[in-house]
């Protein structure tokens, strides 16, 4: 059967075909992952964000043309009508700034715990180089 020999074996010129050793099946290679005819550029990436943010916006434009009906909204003591979409986009906005808050807030936890792992892994290293506190350092008056 040809189709299931492997096609870079080829047999010795001396054996005959019907005693040819069986193909050895090479290991799998990894996936090599092709070059891009046009490399990715920081240009391209805002050109891709540029068209993403229009495309957006025309979507946000005929959402808010299709929302414009009044509607009554109550929030703690606070209550009045607005169109339906300028409550959605609050809420919206709302959600976003909380989100980005937290974000924040978990970045840079985990910058500060990076940055004291790193510390105590320096130290760890070179001893002879005491580790960074938070204590000031002595003075000449502490040391007399």
């Amino acid at each position: 059967m040809p189709l299931l020999r492997n096609p870079r074996h080829r047999p010795a010129q001396d054996t005959p075909p019907d005693t040819a050793a069986p193909a050895v099946e090479s290991p799998p290679r990894s996936p090599v992952p092709e070059k891009r005819a046009v490399p990715s550029t920081r240009t391209s990436v805002a050109w891709l964000g540029v068209w993403t943010a229009t495309v957006l916006l025309v979507v946000f434009i005929v959402f808010i043309l299709q929302n414009t009906r009044s509607v009554e909204v109550s929030f703690l003591w606070l209550h009045g009508t607005l169109p339906l979409a300028v409550g959605l986009l609050i809420a919206t906005v709302a959600g976003v700034v909380v989100t980005l808050v937290l974000g924040t807030a978990r970045i840079t936890q985990l910058h500060r715990l990076a940055r004291r792992r790193s510390r105590l892994s320096a130290a760890a290293e070179n001893p002879a180089r005491p580790a960074r506190t938070s204590e000031p350092a002595p003075t000449e008056k502490d040391r007399s």
